[in-house]
């Protein structure tokens, strides 16, 4: 008999997925979130986003809307490691990160990890911890790595940070800085639902929670062949201009007083390939970059009035303005 042809391979040695493998693929994950998370299509999507393109999510908005549940939802549909940690301002570096401890009989210490140690991990409230706190994830987030004792221990992959906060309550919280705000792909708003996807809510919760009754549907090994296939989505050069025009604008702009950075744009454009491959193309669209501009950007800027209550707000109106001046290559 004849042999069967080889099975493509990515450079880590994963098989490659198809387009159409990877649309079934996330149409499923899809699914799976929305059944908790309901009547929320461009949350979800966007949640997708910072998974394809290995990124970390911020999730603000005002209490009892679904920001821990979109963060569980999502960590429950993937067969990988998950921990949930509440952050309060109590909490030390090694509640999170581990410590050694001495072992008696062997004369020896020995690391027990911490709940970082996970391949998804939620950080309910991030912004109540204090900042020595909150600096402890600049490492994981940023290398996939934690450095204990002068030994380095690498994260197991895929690894996802997903952090709520609620933007309206100050009284016993820690901002979080420009240099821990930069490590987060995304930053999305849930919003209240429909009036018919809030009575559907009422419904599903007859009989509780339906997040605890939520199956996984793939596992670690999907997850990173699907990143990799993101990261063959085409991205065009003049798309590629677009995007740096973008960038340039926020960094010259009078009103600004800090644009966003290399990485920012780096992020904007791993986005962008998630976007294409989540919606059933090979190649990104302006409107790919467009639509995510506000998401990726607006939380890595600092107006000269950042100090307003509503200067999240500002920043978006300010993208928008952007995206509005700027051409679009045809």
């Amino acid at each position: 008999m004849p042999e069967s042809p080889p099975v493509e391979q990515s450079p880590k040695g994963s098989a490659i997925l198809s387009m159409v493998e990877s649309t079934a693929l996330l149409g499923r994950l899809r699914q799976n979130v929305e059944n908790v998370l309901l009547g929320k299509r461009d949350v979800v999507d966007l949640s997708l986003v910072a998974l394809l393109a290995d990124g970390h999510i911020l999730i603000e908005d005002v209490p009892g809307v679904g920001k821990t549940l979109l963060a569980k939802g999502l960590a429950r549909s993937l067969s990988c490691s998950f921990h949930r940690i509440q952050f309060t301002p109590d909490l030390l570096p090694s509640d999170l990160i581990g410590t050694s401890v001495y072992h008696q009989p062997t004369g020896q210490f020995i690391f027990h990890p911490g709940p970082l140690f996970a391949q998804i991990v939620l950080a309910d409230e991030i912004n109540r911890a204090t900042p020595r706190s909150q600096s402890a994830l600049l490492e994981a987030m940023s290398d996939r790595s934690i450095s204990v004792d002068g030994k380095t221990h690498i994260l197991a992959s895929p690894f996802m940070v997903l952090a709520t906060q609620n933007p309206f309550e100050f009284e016993g919280t820690y901002p979080l800085p420009e240099s821990q705000l930069d490590r987060f792909l995304l930053r999305i708003r849930i919003g209240y639902p429909s009036r018919s996807a809030e009575k559907d809510v009422l419904s599903s919760h007859r009989q509780g929670e339906p997040v605890d009754k939520l199956q996984p549907v793939f596992g670690a090994t999907e997850v990173l062949a699907l990143q990799e296939r993101t990261r063959q989505i085409r991205f065009d050069a003049k798309l590629q201009d677009y995007l740096l025009d973008i960038v340039e604008a926020t960094r010259t702009a009078s009103q600004v007083t800090l644009g966003a950075s290399t990485r920012a744009g780096l992020a904007l454009y791993r986005a962008s390939q998630a976007l294409a491959l989540i919606e059933g193309r090979e190649y990104v669209i302006p409107d790919d970059i467009k639509r995510l501009a506000g998401p990726v950007l607006a939380h890595r800027l600092m107006l000269k009035r950042s100090r307003q209550a509503n200067a999240k707000d500002t920043a978006v109106a300010f993208l928008d303005e952007v995206l509005g001046r700027i051409t679009v290559p045809t």
